[in-house]
């Protein structure tokens, strides 16, 4: 064999030797594919179904007022704890400004937002996921309730020469007026009572003005369809307010101040007697201690029926637009299942779907234990809360009160004014 043909059949050789390696290279480089995949499949079939079930997942949002009504840390933890429960709802905040316009499905509100919430009719109708029958629309869950009582400074009845809260009407007038006008009480701006009766104040009527009617057995609705004043029962009432405004009883600056800022004057020892809500007490204890104030019940007339009240709650709602209103209900009502977590959280005589839910810390505290007390001795009165005329009901009697306060009517003109005028927010349009 030449060497040209040695260097040939080499080549040739060579060749093929580097084919079979190449094959063995991509025989190998298969098997290792093939077992990858083989080995990763599961993963990636668990991606897949994963992917599948987040897609396939009923996005909800709560509105963020949720988080400042309830505080973030205990929000948070309710979102946490239904989502585990409902592992295909994605319930999450609904971030204010969003830049794709979304609403919240799940509305939580106070008093001073469910008028707003009515009005523009965002909220849809619950009837037909409530199993107790009603005669009127609902359309929001009260997940906690607060009752509204007289709130009064010990030390400056005390030095005023009072040993006890007034029980009446004519008490309350003669002690108001007595802490304001005396001069052994060496304090600057010190007023007797107060009225808070702002416009920016949504909770002023009910709390200053409609929670004395009610103490005194009062009841705008007695089973009717429309508000109705019981024409003596609510002339006394506006005379005594008349009282309170025009003898010198209450703090300057009635029509300009909001129940928040009188509670801080309270506070701060300025004003010897205020109405407030029990959901005010912790605030006040960390001020000024709990040897400082104390509650009671609105005082009354020796003539007054049984004492009533009305409750302000926070709520829960359901956005009318919502795509997934049945899940959203599902939020609902695990929130009035967490009865025990509102408890710890608020830690007042707390009405959770409507019904008193006493901790065993009530039992002990004195604040607590005395307004549950009140709580089952007394009877719930329905207020304006929930009612799509509530705003043009409570102006028409500001404004009447006004004119009455002012000088401008008699009580009985002013109780026949807001009556006829009620009336005709009720005819049909």
């Amino acid at each position: 064999m030449s060497l040209f043909d040695r260097k040939r059949t080499i080549n040739i050789y060579n060749k093929k030797g580097k084919k079979s390696i190449r094959l063995v290279e991509l025989t190998d480089l298969f098997l290792i594919l093939t077992l990858l995949i083989i080995i990763t499949s599961p993963f990636i079939i668990n991606s897949i179904i994963k992917m599948n079930s987040e897609l396939k997942k009923k996005n909800l949002f709560l509105s963020p007022y949720c988080a400042e009504l309830f505080g973030r840390e205990m929000t948070e933890k309710l979102i946490q704890d239904f989502n585990e429960a409902n592992p295909d709802i994605r319930l999450q905040f609904l971030n204010i400004p969003d830049e794709k316009n979304r609403e919240p499905d799940i509305y939580i509100f106070d008093e001073t937002e469910y008028r707003i919430l009515l009005s523009s009719g965002v909220l849809a109708e619950l009837n037909s996921y409530v199993e107790i029958e009603m005669k009127t629309r609902q359309y929001a869950v009260p997940l906690v309730s607060f009752m509204d009582m007289l709130f009064y400074n010990i030390e400056l009845l005390s030095a005023a020469g009072f040993d006890r809260p007034p029980k009446t009407r004519e008490d309350f007038l003669s002690y108001a007026k007595t802490v304001s006008n005396n001069s052994n009480v060496r304090r600057a701006y010190l007023s007797g009572a107060a009225l808070s009766l702002s416009p920016e104040d949504k909770l002023a009527l009910s709390r200053d003005i409609f929670s004395w009617m009610w103490a005194a057995g009062g009841d705008f609705w007695n089973g009717e369809s429309a508000p109705v004043l019981n024409t003596r029962a609510a002339i006394a009432d506006l005379l005594f307010f008349g009282s309170l405004y025009n003898e010198g009883a209450l703090a300057h600056d009635v029509f300009e101040t909001t129940g928040e800022q009188r509670l801080e004057e309270f506070s701060r020892g300025r004003i010897s007697m205020i109405i407030g809500s029990i959901r005010d007490i912790p605030f006040l204890r960390e001020r000024m201690g709990d040897n400082v104030f104390g509650i009671t019940t609105i005082p009354v007339s020796n003539s007054a029926g049984k004492y009533k009240f009305s409750l302000s709650s926070i709520y829960a709602g359901i956005n009318s637009k919502s795509a997934h209103p049945d899940a959203a209900w599902g939020f609902i009502e695990f929130l009035t299942c967490q009865h025990q977590l509102f408890i710890d959280v608020f830690s007042h005589v707390s009405g959770v779907a409507s019904y008193l839910i006493p901790g065993e810390s009530i039992t002990d505290d004195p604040f607590y234990s005395k307004a549950r007390d009140i709580f089952e001795s007394s009877n719930i009165v329905r207020s304006f809360s929930g009612n799509p005329n509530a705003q043009e009901y409570e102006d028409v009697y500001m404004e009447e009160l006004l004119v009455f306060l002012n000088g401008g009517q008699t009580a009985q003109e002013a109780v026949n004014a807001i009556q006829k005028r009620w009336e005709q927010i009720n005819a049909p349009r």
